[in-house]
């Protein structure tokens, strides 16, 4: 008589599929490049150029290398949820991955769940190792009683992004477009959320713009609680409320949208090869 394995709780599954997803990432040299190294070497070339000067925000001054630092350490976390997945996963897609997953018993929401929750760790992570940089190097304190705030906004954040990622990954037609339309999208926001060049008074419609995309909420609501002259020991729920709507999009979209198999004639690596053979 066969003994048949209890069927794992949801909890431990997803928990196994982000172990493997994160296991996948640390093996691709160039998703850790881009996604940790990357931000670190353009903070430390954007502060060794920005000299002792201080920008003024409504709570008061900062020193530009902290300012920067932390809002460095946001676009890391992006670069960690957005980017990582709406470049991994077209790629797992056109590997036939996705594809073998979806006719094994393991649940969707499991799947997709194990991808968030792989890009949400990473996010944490890196964000913990930038805003440590800026501890150490930079000036950049955290208070205890800002810790519940700043830990909100990650959360917020993080799942947000995710969600902004998979719809990415679940629109794009091939994997090769995929990095380009994600840094398409998050490049530009970038330049305008004070992001790597802080701007004082910039052009109001610019000002829109930044306020209106979830970048710069979330570059605002995680430098509120590390605030050098006022310290918020409250989230910023607005921002937070900006940055919730656009993941709460991008769910809906990339649930409506989702594609487990490659569209006919959109793979890159199908094309090559019938191009090879002609």
């Amino acid at each position: 008589m066969v003994d048949l394995q209890p069927w794992p709780r949801p909890l431990s599954l997803i928990v196994q599929q982000a172990a493997h997803q994160l296991r996948l990432f640390v093996r691709v040299p160039v998703a850790v490049f881009f996604t940790i190294a990357l931000p670190f070497v353009v903070l430390l070339v954007i502060n060794a150029t920005s000299g002792e000067r201080f920008f003024n925000d409504a709570n008061g001054d900062w020193p530009v290398d902290a300012f920067v630092c932390v809002a460095i350490s946001a676009f890391t976390a992006v670069s960690a949820t957005f980017t990582n997945l709406a470049n991994m996963v077209p790629i797992r897609r056109e590997e036939g991955v996705l594809q073998r997953w979806r006719s094994t018993p393991l649940p969707v929401w499991v799947l997709v769940g194990g991808h968030v929750v792989s890009a949400v760790v990473i996010s944490v992570l890196c964000t913990t190792f930038m805003l440590g940089v800026g501890v150490a190097f930079y000036g950049v304190s955290v208070p205890l009683m800002s810790i519940p705030a700043v830990v909100m906004t990650l959360l917020v954040a993080t799942l947000s992004f995710a969600a902004m990622g998979m719809a990415v990954a679940a629109v794009v037609p091939t994997a090769s477009a995929a990095s380009g339309i994600a840094n398409a999208i998050i490049l530009p926001m970038a330049l305008i959320s004070n992001v790597f060049i802080p701007m004082e008074e910039p052009p109001v419609v610019v000002e829109v713009l930044a306020n209106v995309f979830p970048l710069r909420p979330f570059v605002d609501a995680l430098q509120a609680p590390l605030h050098p002259v006022d310290p918020a020991a409250a989230p910023h729920w607005d921002r937070l409320a900006v940055i919730a709507a656009w993941g709460a999009v991008g769910f809906i979209v990339a649930v409506r949208q989702f594609r487990w198999n490659v569209t006919p004639g959109g793979s890159t690596r199908r094309r090559r090869s019938a191009s090879q053979q002609g």
